[in-house]
């Protein structure tokens, strides 16, 4: 290889590697994030309101998992990028390795002789000099990149017992908070529920419409009036459960049935909260909407909340703001699951939907004009 085919060869291995953030630095700062969520858990037993604690507790474990999976995304990203850099530039890396191994081991006597005589080889002397320190910088950049290659490696290695702690964590998580809601009696109530009358109005009506305007019905006796309003509220408050936007109000589905409620994508067994303070007037199955949450939060105005697995609670309780209701149906994802998907765009493990619904005086009404749903913004 001559000398100027040397210096075209490091003017190529010399262009500037893609940019990228600090996708190992966002892994361990997930894997940091599941660790305080173990500290929380064992810190949550002894709260004077453990219903408050653990379902912090829920939520700091499903934030640290989500963050650990965005990691890895990144992770894989950054790795096949890398990987895919080093074999383009195989042949490059060959000539450069020559080319140090050239002026490593050929003898002074050698690299002084030059065909154009004294004044050649000086010049070549001088060309040399100056592409030394250069090789041996890319040399390094190319050591530096095998290094990060490996680094991000063990870092997918080890982040599986990572999740499997974390994993583990948040379904002990869950189990608690679904005791300590169900041993809880320091929440009002509005009414009690009757249910025989429940069964008749489940029994005699068969749509959603036709069940809420017989809400009243399924009481034991009188339902304490309420002046609760959050009007100044509508359109922020958060969704009940962290997810993305599927279908929006009256968009049509891929049978071509529209449905006058938003469709949440949302991670297996994820916690569903109120949005904002409210009476439970139903929880259980209901029709063909599986199990069901419907909250007042002022007279009138009911939200309604499909496709739980499991629902918390108590019809006729008044509930604060982000309390549990629900989880989403689903299994737990296993570790080796999370890192196959670890290479995927986001969204691909949100496999759970929710269907939210928002009737005013028993007609429905656009979800997002009480909802920040991110769409458009």
């Amino acid at each position: 290889m001559t000398l100027r085919a040397g210096l075209f060869l490091l003017a190529l291995l010399a262009a500037p590697l893609q940019s990228a953030a600090d996708p190992a630095g966002a892994a361990r700062t997930a894997a940091a994030q599941l660790e305080g969520a173990s500290v929380q858990l064992q810190e949550a037993g002894s709260s004077r309101d453990r219903v408050k604690a653990l379902t912090a507790t829920v939520q700091a474990f499903e934030a640290g998992l989500a963050a650990m999976r965005d990691g890895l995304r990144r992770v894989a990203r950054r790795e096949a990028q890398l990987s895919a850099q080093l074999a383009a530039r195989q042949e490059e890396v060959s000539g450069l390795l020559g080319i140090i191994q050239t002026i490593e081991t050929s003898p002074p006597p050698v690299l002084m002789v030059h065909p154009s005589g004294p004044l050649g080889a000086a010049r070549s002397a001088m060309m040399l000099a100056e592409v030394t320190p250069a090789l041996h910088a890319r040399a390094q950049s190319l050591k530096a990149d095998l290094d990060e290659v490996q680094s991000l490696r063990l870092l997918q290695q080890n982040a599986a017992r990572t999740l499997e702690e974390g994993l583990a964590g948040v379904q002990s998580a869950r189990v608690q908070l679904s005791t300590a809601i169900a041993d809880r009696t320091t929440l009002p109530k509005r009414f009690t529920a009757d249910p025989v009358r429940t069964a008749i109005l489940i029994s005699s009506t068969e749509t959603l419409s036709g069940f809420a305007d017989g809400l009243a019905e399924i009481a034991g006796g009188d339902i304490a009036g309420t002046s609760a309003d959050i009007t100044e509220l509508r359109g922020t408050l958060p969704l009940p459960v962290e997810g993305l936007l599927l279908r929006g109000y009256g968009e049509r589905d891929a049978a071509g049935i529209a449905r006058p409620g938003l469709l949440i994508a949302a991670r297996p067994r994820a916690l569903v909260t109120a949005p904002a303070a409210a009476t439970i007037r139903y929880r259980g199955p209901l029709l063909d909407l599986g199990n069901v949450v419907i909250l007042e939060p002022q007279p009138d105005t009911l939200f309604v909340l499909s496709g739980l697995a499991e629902v918390f609670g108590e019809a006729g309780q008044v509930i604060p703001a982000g309390t549990p209701v629900g989880l989403m149906s689903g299994e737990n994802p296993k570790p080796d699951a999370i890192l196959s998907l670890s290479g995927e765009g986001g969204g691909t493990d949100r496999t759970e939907t929710l269907y939210i619904e928002v009737r005013m005086d028993n007609s429905p009404v656009d979800p997002e004009t009480w909802f920040r749903t991110g769409k458009g913004g």
